[in-house]
């Protein structure tokens, strides 16, 4: 039974990571402007959902050869995005909380894909995703077999980002308010597993952004003040956090 639910988990990821080099290409854009409607060459997206799915590049690309990809390597992406639902899936197995990492993991990736690129956030990722995981984990809590609590999940994702926001006061030049709302849905989704697993995802989130960013100023590819995106950091500190607990609670 594991065995399959991995396998349906690693091809959820990729086939779900094949959709997002184009997504993250529209939203990639600074705050205040409209999401982007047109290819790197300049060409009108167009495709299902009004352009937003679709092939990771542009079809007049053999024509003109002026266009790139939309993103990061289409493959990278969705080798990526499998193994982390692989992963969670493997660790978590047969619990109902396993559907609800794996649903939500092609999110995280997008939002660590745009925050990389823009430094920002989008509400209309950040926001449905915290309500569409607690939510989702409230359903989870209900079936057999459950293995976390919801009632920590939620009172989680209000430390987290309670937590976020006070950091937000303190040094708003060094974290954008789109951190905080993110912290929302991954401390509910880290509170799931208890205040530990929560604590230790919250850490490696913390840790893996500043070893980034010392790592850029060892090469002087940025400064001591320089902006970094927190985001992926955070999502790969869940992540991680994640998969300690769900094996923990197997």
């Amino acid at each position: 039974m594991r065995t399959l639910l991995t396998l349906v988990a690693a091809l959820w990821g990729a086939g779900t990571g094949l959709l997002l080099p184009r997504a993250a290409h529209r939203f990639s854009v600074d705050s205040g402007e409209p999401w982007s409607d047109r290819c790197p060459g300049g060409h009108r997206i167009t495709g299902a959902f009004a352009g937003w799915l679709g092939r990771a590049n542009c079809r007049q690309e053999e024509e003109t050869g002026l266009c790139g990809p939309y993103g990061p390597s289409t493959p990278a992406v969705a080798t990526t995005t499998a193994i982390a639902c692989t992963a969670l899936a493997a660790a978590a197995g047969s619990h109902p909380e396993t559907a609800v990492w794996v649903l939500l993991t092609p999110v995280a990736v997008l939002l660590t894909l745009v925050d990389y690129r823009v430094h920002r956030l989008p509400d209309v990722l950040t926001l449905p995703l915290a309500a569409t995981t607690a939510a989702l984990l409230g359903i989870a809590a209900a079936l057999p077999s459950a293995t976390g609590s919801w009632p920590t999940a939620l009172l989680g994702g209000l430390a987290l980002g309670a937590a976020y926001f006070l950091l937000f006061l303190i040094n708003p030049s060094g974290m954008g308010f789109g951190d905080v709302k993110l912290a929302l849905s991954l401390g509910t989704a880290l509170g799931w597993y208890g205040w530990q697993i929560l604590l230790t995802g919250a850490f490696a989130g913390l840790l893996y952004g500043a070893v980034y960013g010392l790592g850029m100023v060892v090469l002087r590819r940025a400064g001591r003040k320089s902006a970094i995106p927190l985001g992926p950091f955070m999502i790969g500190g869940a992540f991680t956090a994640l998969v300690l607990g769900a094996f923990a609670a197997a």
